[in-house]
């Protein structure tokens, strides 16, 4: 079992508690209301979600899974969230169930063992790092009996980025997967300056451009933390259309000083 890092911290510790700031969330003014019945339409294929705490960024992360749940649910939720902490891979994966205040979640068995000799697997390299956990919470509010693949990619660079996708796109064949890239955008810089660095990252994700991503991140300096996962999951998951679901940052959230913020977008990717 792969325990909670962030409980009580970036959500609540405890269950009833956690429940009601996740539909806070989907209230919130910044949020999308809360999620309608779930569909069958299953188009979305992955999805760009922020990873700060609840009261800062969950509101816009709602966003996207009310997006997913009405769509249609998956069978499998493959979560890539940068590492904030150096674990010495290049990605990772995590075999052991995730547990959160909502109970244990489990992971897909067969899509780790395809994943297994291309994909390093331990859980002590996913103790710490909150990315990926802080999506499980709402995939288990959606979801009933959810399965995820957690992967931590610690090296964000074009070619590891393909090296990733690549093989998370063979093992998602013939499996009925949304890929969930975890990322906040830009970090504690002025709110104008945050929203039009973020908004030429949020041109390149809407152009479905992996490498593009890379370029104008390093050559603007944006200080985006999973372009990474998100460059992994375009190619991963193929998509043919991208909707911009919601941009906000943690003055809109928070309040605070507007001259340090923290930037989040939400976005799904969709296949005909």
């Amino acid at each position: 079992m792969r325990y909670p890092a962030v409980a009580g911290r970036f959500y609540p510790l405890r269950k009833e508690d956690l429940v009601r700031d996740i539909e806070a969330c989907f209230r919130h003014r910044l949020g999308p209301g809360m999620p309608g019945p779930e569909g069958s339409a299953r188009c979305i294929v992955s999805a760009l979600c922020p990873h700060a705490g609840y009261m800062a960024s969950g509101m816009n992360a709602a966003h996207v899974y009310k997006r997913i749940k009405e769509d249609g649910l998956p069978e499998t939720y493959v979560i890539i969230g940068p590492d904030h902490y150096g674990v010495p891979f290049d990605f990772v994966m995590c075999s052991d169930e995730y547990l959160t205040p909502m109970g244990p979640c489990k992971v897909d068995r067969d899509m780790i063992g395809a994943l297994k000799g291309s994909v390093p697997d331990s859980a002590n390299a996913h103790r710490l790092e909150h990315s990926v956990e802080v999506q499980v919470p709402f995939i288990q509010y959606i979801d009933p009996d959810p399965h995820i693949v957690p992967i931590i990619m610690s090296r964000q660079d074009p070619a590891t980025a393909r090296r990733l996708g690549e093989v998370i796109a063979k093992a998602c064949e013939g499996r009925n997967v949304v890929i969930i890239a975890s990322s906040d955008m830009s970090h504690y810089v002025p709110k104008q300056r945050a929203a039009a660095l973020d908004a030429e990252v949020i041109e390149k994700i809407a152009a479905l451009d992996a490498d593009d991503i890379f370029q104008v991140v390093r050559s603007k300096g944006i200080s985006a933390c999973g372009y990474g996962p998100i460059a992994a999951a375009i190619i991963a998951s193929g998509p043919d259309s991208v909707e911009v679901l919601k941009y906000s940052d943690s003055h809109d959230s928070l309040g605070g000083d507007p001259a340090a913020v923290v930037g989040y977008a939400s976005a799904v990717m969709c296949r005909k």
